[in-house]
């Protein structure tokens, strides 16, 4: 039997990124990601989102702190 997709709220992608949640809720808007779907009045993201809001925020933390990049 499969398991059923894997399917997070903001607050549950903030919890595993380790972040806080208007910093998930920024990369949402501005990269204009499209929830998978809704339970209840809660926004779902799939495994895919969390993958793709995860390197949006690395992206975004390299270029905050410049200085942590490698020089090669």
């Amino acid at each position: 039997m499969s398991q059923p997709p894997l399917l997070l709220t903001v607050g549950e992608i903030a919890r595993r990124l380790d972040t806080k949640i208007h910093r998930i809720e920024y990369i949402i808007r501005s990269r204009r990601i499209e929830a998978t779907g809704c339970a209840g009045h809660a926004r779902v993201f799939s495994q895919a989102s969390l993958d793709h809001i995860a390197s949006k925020l690395s992206r975004m933390d390299a270029d905050r702190h410049p200085s942590t990049r490698s020089n090669g």
